[in-house]
């Protein structure tokens, strides 16, 4: 009897425990009107509740565990509810437009010219704008955030806020007997998404994140960690381009984020950076999402030894035969989401199992490492996430069991 088994992780952000999420409510904001300021009370707080979460992954039989995003102080009470926004508190070179400035106009791409429309122009977001709009349809949707925007040169002040994730993480590993874990930081297309009123070009805005997120992602990796670059932009900014761009296009759009990846992270341990990409992880339609294949040999272009994507929203689950075509380097392994965060349904371990050895038969059981398709946290509610990591660790287990005959 052979002892394979299969690795289990997540995508990153997983439920907060109540008094982290009321802590993180009280914290005050500095003069510039979008850092929170985090008391030693709150990080001794957040320091326990990283270790009692890493208890909780391993209970429910998660190989690689994460911080769950708990040193990444973000509310949306601060007006800033954005998955990416504490990179902001972590970043000088950065101010809150005026509340007077009117919104930026949608604007229109042509051949050759794409740019991205405001949040709401988005195609789904216009085709679906009665269902986004009527709080009974289940469709989770808000006002669009009130973000900053680049005024000045770019550069890294979070190394206390990095240091102190790293201590968290380390010190729930240890009290597990863990060795290693990850730390999700933002990749630099994603980083831009927002206000430019500095940087002549979109690019030079791009690279600029780039060399401000190296510093967190080197510490990650300094530290023994594993470091998961999360660039939803390169799959899902094409949703935010009116009207429909072609794929050759798109390709030539995302050229420079797949650069600035490959720049932030040059020099670091291959086996020690995963990339995530997704569709975006709001509770609503996806019908103009583009599809897999389009992009996929340019993901794969990534320097990072794990690439982890969506394989179990239904409207990407039958994507998983692209991978059949793709040329991977040697050891790269597939983290392909088999539960979920799209639904409250909690997947059977059986069909977990079923996922799993599907990427299984295509690259190997050992390049295989079952996943979450995105963030849990916040997503659905905390007793469901937590089922859906029960079955994902239990479904993890039949497919083992499976492969070993």
């Amino acid at each position: 009897m052979s002892d394979l088994t299969i690795q289990t992780t997540t995508a990153g952000s997983l439920p907060r425990s109540p008094e982290l999420v009321e802590a993180t409510k009280g914290l005050a904001v500095a003069e510039d009107g979008f850092t929170l300021v985090q008391t030693d009370e709150y990080r001794e707080l957040a320091a326990r509740a990283v270790s009692d979460l890493v208890a909780r992954q391993v209970e429910a039989g998660l190989t690689i565990v994460g911080d769950g995003e708990y040193g990444k102080a973000m509310t949306a009470s601060h007006d800033f509810g954005a998955w990416w926004s504490y990179s902001f508190q972590r970043t000088a070179g950065l101010a809150l437009p005026s509340r007077d400035t009117p919104p930026p106009a949608p604007v229109r791409s042509s051949p050759g010219n794409i740019q991205l429309t405001s949040m709401t122009d988005r195609r789904d977001w216009v085709r679906f704008a009665e269902a986004y709009f009527d709080p009974t349809s289940g469709v989770l949707f808000g006002d669009p955030p009130f973000w900053p925007e680049a005024v000045g040169p770019l550069s890294y002040r979070g190394q206390d806020a990095i240091a102190s994730d790293i201590a968290n993480l380390r010190g729930g590993l240890d009290a597990a007997g863990l060795s290693t874990g990850f730390i999700t930081s933002l990749a630099p297309g994603s980083a831009a998404r927002i206000g430019n009123a500095f940087f002549p070009t979109e690019e030079e805005h791009i690279w600029a994140w780039a060399d401000v997120m190296r510093e967190e992602y080197k510490a990650i990796t300094d530290a023994g960690l594993t470091v998961q670059l999360d660039d939803p932009s390169l799959a899902e900014s094409w949703d935010q381009i009116n009207p429909e761009p072609s794929v050759a296009d798109y390709r030539a759009f995302i050229r420079t984020r797949i650069d600035a990846i490959n720049h932030a992270i040059e020099g670091l341990p291959r086996d020690q950076v995963r990339i995530h990409l997704c569709w975006g992880s709001w509770h609503g339609p996806h019908t103009t999402d583009l599809e897999l294949r389009h992009i996929v040999d340019m993901v794969a272009e990534i320097n990072a030894g794990s690439i982890s994507f969506e394989a179990g929203n239904v409207r990407h689950e039958h994507e998983w035969n692209v991978w059949r075509d793709v040329e991977l380097p040697a050891g790269t392994k597939l983290l392909p989401g088999v539960v979920s965060h799209a639904t409250n349904v909690v997947e059977h371990p059986e069909l977990v199992a079923d996922r799993i050895l599907r990427f299984a038969d295509i690259v190997g059981p050992e390049n295989v490492v079952a996943s979450t398709d995105c963030g849990l946290g916040g997503r659905v509610h905390p007793l469901i996430a937590w089922a859906k990591l029960d079955a994902l660790g239990e479904g993890a287990r039949v497919a083992a069991q499976r492969l070993n005959g």
